[in-house]
């Protein structure tokens, strides 16, 4: 496969006929207007750690994040599958066969991103992704990371993408600088072979990198993930906003572009179940937990931290590893 082949057929895959078109469909999924390595990502005080999603059909959604994103089964039962890569996990997925899938305007999730160690990760993933032609959604340079967008079988979001290095991050008062640009793919696959499609499984050092949310109302998401959670504004545009711990771009994405006015979700249907913010130090956590109980959120220990719930339903974990 050339790259020029690959290329083709990666904006096939995407539903589009150009670059741009395919940087436009990404401007959508991140709300950027058109036109640092995950090591970084992990040493900040809080950083994501894990995703449970509520699924249908069970088999079929764990086949796809181990073929497709190249997750190792860790455990797997006809009631739930456990993914991850080097012995860590990642992702559980719970069957709900009889579950309806929640819709697009309810809050909930947009996607879970998935960030490769390298850009030659990256690289050798899209190779993979374009061989088996595995439909995506979009492609863009965000100036701070370079992304592919993708959906599961039952339609929850997906982003696989690599950081620039945090040098080049550009801040301004607080707001680090993010766009939608046309993803260069010559230069990104010229660090693999494209003739040759060597992405067997996940690398070691994939992470979830980042959530991105739906919500109902941007200012009262605002006042939960970082008045009370305590994670950092990093931007604010466009009906989204995006909010970091220790100057990450970001690691958490809200948006209302679908949900505007969104009400409590129905645990009866597919979706994110929760997530967890994970910490290294104790006295971190102790503090999180306090602040949360301050702040009026809905509180519940756990063996390892509390998980609190959003004002749409949604349930975060604060945990320490």
């Amino acid at each position: 496969m050339t790259v020029d082949l690959t290329r083709r057929t990666l904006l096939q895959l995407a539903g589009a006929t150009s670059l741009a078109m395919a940087a436009a469909a990404a401007a959508r999924a991140e709300g950027m207007p058109q036109g640092g390595g995950p090591t970084y990502a992990s040493r900040t005080p809080m950083r994501v750690g894990m995703v449970t999603l509520r699924v249908k059909n069970l088999d079929k959604v764990a086949d796809y994040y181990r073929d497709v994103i190249g997750l190792t089964v860790m455990e797997r039962s006809a009631g739930a599958a456990t993914l991850g890569t080097a012995g860590i996990m990642l992702l559980v997925l719970e069957a709900r066969p009889e579950a309806a899938i929640e819709p697009r305007n309810a809050a909930g999730l947009y996607h879970t991103a998935f960030l490769m160690p390298s850009r030659k990760d990256l690289a050798r993933w899209l190779v993979h992704a374009a061989s088996h032609r595995v439909p995506l959604s979009g492609f863009a340079d965000h100036l701070v990371s370079e992304s592919v967008y993708l959906d599961d079988p039952e339609g929850n979001g997906i982003e696989v993408y690599a950081d620039r290095d945090p040098s080049q991050w550009q801040w301004s008062e607080g707001s680090v600088k993010m766009a939608s640009d046309e993803l260069n793919i010559p230069d990104l696959l010229s660090l693999t072979n494209t003739r040759v499609a060597d992405y067997a499984k996940a690398p070691d050092g994939l992470r979830v990198g980042h959530m991105h949310l739906r919500v109902g109302d941007l200012a009262e998401a605002e006042r939960f993930y970082h008045g009370t959670v305590g994670l950092d504004p990093t931007r604010r545009r466009g009906g989204a906003a995006f909010l970091s711990s220790g100057r990450y771009h970001h690691h958490l994405g809200m948006n209302v572009w679908q949900s505007q006015g969104a009400g409590q979700r129905d645990d009866q249907t597919t979706g994110l179940a929760w997530f967890s913010l994970v910490m290294a130090k104790q006295d971190i956590l102790a503090a999180q937990e306090e602040r949360l109980r301050k702040g009026g959120a809905q509180v519940t220990a756990l063996a390892d931290g509390v998980e609190a719930v959003d004002p749409w339903g949604t349930r975060v974990r604060l945990i320490r590893v």
